[in-house]
């Protein structure tokens, strides 16, 4: 079944425009299921670009001698 023939079938079956079924992006099943690896955050490294002290910490001026 081509993609056309199936956005097609779910468009009748729905009663949906065809441009919102095509929009939407279904895809035939295989036998054997593609899996994608999860989409992960590591918040440690995120953490970093927004490292903000709580407590601001002066600055200390050099005296000259």
């Amino acid at each position: 079944m081509s993609q056309r023939d199936l956005n097609r079938a779910i468009a009748r079956a729905t009663g949906e425009d065809l441009s919102t079924i095509t929009g939407i992006g279904f895809v035939e099943l295989t036998a054997i299921p593609f899996e994608r690896e999860p989409l992960m955050v590591d918040w440690d490294e995120h953490d970093l670009d927004h490292n903000v002290a709580v407590i601001p910490q002066r600055r200390r001026r050099h005296v000259a001698a």
